[in-house]
């Protein structure tokens, strides 16, 4: 069986996200989601103001269809050495010193890393903007 991993923060959920969880199946068998937990986003990001906690977040992951088991992860850089998968979907945005070091660690490895594509048109970002000028 052949498992997929992709992480995010997955906080205001939308179309975007289950786009990212379809195209991150078809890669595979299994679709393992890491969902950030909200203490280090905090931690790394003050002015972040999030809508979920991680349960209530772990919890919409979940029960989108495509998605096979979610976990709780700090670190991209250790998560990726935690957990059981052969593929690795990123998006083409996760560049920072831990996904650099998480992709180091996947070609080190034998695992396949795979850019995932963004929705266009949608972005956490824009939904944030769009509801608070409504």
């Amino acid at each position: 069986m052949k498992k997929v991993l992709t992480v995010g923060v997955f906080d205001l959920l939308h179309i975007g996200h289950v786009e990212l969880f379809r195209k991150a199946k078809a890669l595979g068998d299994y679709l393992i989601v890491a969902v950030q937990d909200s203490d280090i986003v905090k931690k790394f990001k003050p002015e972040a103001k999030m809508v979920y906690n991680t349960e209530e977040r772990c919890y919409m992951v979940k029960s989108i269809r495509y998605v096979d088991e979610v976990i709780v992860y700090n670190d991209v850089k250790d998560i990726v050495k935690q957990v059981d998968f052969d593929v690795f979907a990123k998006g083409p945005d996760q560049k920072h010193e831990g996904f650099q070091s998480a992709v180091k660690f996947c070609e080190l490895n034998g695992k396949q890393v795979v850019v995932m594509p963004r929705t266009e048109g949608i972005s956490s970002s824009d939904l944030k903007s769009l509801i608070k000028n409504m």
